[in-house]
């Protein structure tokens, strides 16, 4: 892996893990994808959010290593690193919290886009969080949508589950973060 992709690797991680962390966790709010899941496991149960984004992710890889290898190692990388920032950084949410004050809305609006600034400089240096993403990729080979369809319908889902699961307010500020997020990776990844 050349310097410039594992800068980008890190630097990503870092950029999802304080998105996911100082922005969205103390508002209860989901992004989509893999994070999404986590989230909701997180707010119901306590769980790791890294741990949780790791261990839903071993399908999706198993399906990616006899299917889809040419970006398994890739994607793994970016699932390990960014699933250890994102443990790491964990606790130090409180402090960011303590000298930050911010509303849920702009919360929600600023973490979405930091999340999607992160997968951004990942994408455009081929590297992926795995996931759901890295599913759609797979299923937009088999059937005739767009992988950006795919991963919005996705995304969908798991913020109505969380909006079902966790409250109303939950759903419409996760609706705010995954538009933010979306606008963010566009950007990014433009050519």
């Amino acid at each position: 892996m050349s310097a410039q992709k594992i800068s980008a690797l890190l630097f990503g991680s870092v950029l999802i893990s304080i998105g996911i962390n100082f922005f969205l966790m103390p508002f209860m709010v989901l992004d989509g994808g893999l994070i999404g899941i986590a989230l909701i496991i997180n707010y119901l149960s306590g769980a790791k959010v890294g741990v949780v984004m790791f261990m839903c992710s071993i399908p999706i890889f198993v399906l990616a290593w006899f299917y889809y290898r040419e970006i398994f190692y890739t994607s793994l990388y970016g699932l390990l690193v960014s699933s250890i920032f994102i443990d790491l950084l964990a606790p130090l949410h409180y402090h960011f919290l303590y000298y930050i004050e911010l509303t849920s809305f702009s919360s929600s609006v600023i973490g979405g886009f930091i999340v999607g600034t992160g997968i951004g400089i990942m994408l455009r240096n081929g590297i992926s969080t795995g996931g759901t993403d890295l599913l759609a990729q797979y299923f937009s080979k088999l059937v005739s949508l767009n992988v950006g369809v795919l991963i919005f319908i996705v995304d969908g889902l798991i913020i109505c589950l969380g909006g079902l699961l966790l409250s109303a307010e939950t759903f419409l500020l996760s609706i705010l973060t995954i538009t933010a997020g979306g606008v963010a990776t566009s950007f990014c990844t433009l050519k």
